[in-house]
């Protein structure tokens, strides 16, 4: 398993949460009219900074950045860092809000790696979510259920949901 390291405490999991979006808050607030993509893993368990998370990352990293420079968005790396509790990383972009959350949920849809980033779109307002534009909710990635009913009841071991992750990056880093 590559999902291995320190184990972040749930006070950590949760100051990290509330650090992310003060960040988000001031960010936004020194660019009037921005949009703030936050961008993490998904990485269940209590093991956040590992070589399958930084892996995962990087690639949505790229991904962001990618489709930022395709539909012409002036897009500013405001905050990249990694701690016990993960990495994880912010942009602010100048765009309209609605185009952005389409493009980052299309990006999560399409890409073979997309499940498996949380990527949270939000502006001064508050955050957009998939259900404000009518979209039905992430998929679990052990049984294809809506992803938060599982979660919250715990319907799966944490190794089997890292299982479904190291396949997913299994598969997409031996792609033909």
């Amino acid at each position: 398993m590559i999902a291995t390291g320190a184990e972040a405490s749930l006070a950590a999991i949760l100051a990290a949460r509330d650090n992310r979006v003060a960040r988000r808050s001031a960010a936004l607030e020194s660019h009037p009219g921005g949009v703030a993509i936050s961008v993490t893993p998904v990485m269940p368990g209590p093991v956040k900074d590992c070589i399958l998370s930084r892996l995962i990352q990087a690639a949505a990293l790229v991904e962001v950045d990618r489709i930022a420079g395709e539909r012409g968005w002036d897009a500013e790396l405001a905050y990249r860092e990694t701690e016990i509790t993960g990495p994880e990383a912010l942009f602010i972009v100048a765009a309209d809000p609605e185009s952005v959350k389409r493009a980052t949920v299309d990006l999560e849809q399409s890409h073979p790696l997309g499940r498996l980033w949380d990527i949270d779109v939000a502006t001064a307002a508050g955050g957009l979510a998939r259900r404000d534009l009518g979209l039905p909710p992430r998929a679990c990635l052990v049984c294809g259920e809506p992803a938060h009913a599982c979660a919250r009841s715990r319907a799966h071991a944490v190794v089997d949901l890292i299982a479904a992750i190291e396949t997913l990056v299994g598969a997409w880093v031996f792609m033909p």
